[in-house]
């Protein structure tokens, strides 16, 4: 039987059947441990099974010398030093494929949300804003027949591009089309792309100053592929026309981020896979990993 620590308290079922295993303790705090108490945690245990929150670098890593398995509650793994994971000889796995369809949902929901402003007009009816039906207040972008770019066609852009069909969007995708042709010719632009040293503020000033001054950027992936600096300063130059964050940098952002003041921004917690039946399969194929590496057999989704 061996050590496991559970950095977050998560959902569904399987984590039972880790108990039943192994000897499982769960971190009991709202927010996920600091650097330092996910140090000491980790000091004498062989499986973990982290969030995307968690930083799970050389440091913590050296810090763990009986650890053999980890597994992340996300299908990105940005958070984790693989090299070095790799290097000790621990298992490294992800769940990929269960959350594909809640993010690309979302992804939609945000485009829709944003092109018809309706957060903004949500707001005015709750604070009395809205006096009369107007002709001109709270016109927003057409989606039907509009043009999508997608920036990473991986399973979850793939996903979004099948939602499009139902609007007739003409959809164009890397890297089958240059980013900066993409960018040029989208009405609105999804980011489903891994966070990597390549992308890392992909979306910068430039390509920013590339797209149409009507477009609409959205972000599912990951906070960090755009610089928010410029993006703040994007949209008060009204060089796009909005953007719908599902994910900022760092997460939550601090309360004087520029992007608080920026007109026509959605911000959303990070709540893609947030559906009750994505996050219990997450678990489920957390524990799955969690149980094969502690076994010593392959996982059943490696971190690759």
């Amino acid at each position: 039987m061996a050590r496991v620590f559970v950095t977050h308290e998560i959902a569904g079922e399987a984590l039972g059947r880790l108990r039943a295993a192994h000897d499982v303790k769960v971190w009991p705090g709202e927010l996920q441990p600091s650097a330092e108490e996910l140090r000491a945690a980790v000091a004498d245990v062989e499986g973990l099974l982290c969030m995307l929150t968690d930083t799970i670098d050389l440091s913590l890593i050296a810090a763990a010398p009986r650890l053999r398995a980890i597994a992340n509650y996300a299908v990105g793994f940005d958070n984790i030093d693989l090299a070095s994971a790799r290097a000790r000889g621990i298992a490294v796995g992800n769940t990929p494929d269960v959350l594909t369809d809640a993010t690309a949902d979302l992804a939609f929901a945000l485009l829709l949300a944003s092109a018809r402003r309706l957060v903004e007009a949500e707001r005015a009816v709750r604070n009395g804003a809205w006096q009369t039906w107007e002709p001109t207040r709270w016109n927003g972008a057409s989606v039907y027949g509009a043009t999508l770019g997608i920036v990473g066609f991986g399973r979850i852009g793939q996903a979004v591009a099948r939602r499009a069909e139902g609007f007739a969007m003409t959809v164009l995708a890397t890297p089958a089309t240059p980013l900066d042709e993409l960018l040029e010719r989208s009405d609105f632009v999804s980011l489903h792309c891994p966070l990597t040293e390549q992308t890392w503020h992909l979306i910068d000033e430039t390509a920013l100053r590339r797209m149409k001054p009507s477009a609409i950027i959205i972000n599912t992936a990951r906070g960090a592929i755009i610089d928010q600096q410029a993006l703040a300063a994007a949209l008060r130059d009204h060089a796009i026309a909005g953007a719908a964050l599902d994910v900022t940098d760092p997460e939550p952002p601090p309360h004087d981020d520029p992007l608080f003041d920026a007109p026509n921004v959605t911000l959303l917690p990070h709540i893609g896979s947030a559906t009750h039946s994505a996050r219990s399969q997450m678990t489920e194929l957390a524990v799955a990993n969690l149980l094969a590496g502690l076994d010593g057999q392959p996982m059943p989704h490696p971190a690759t």
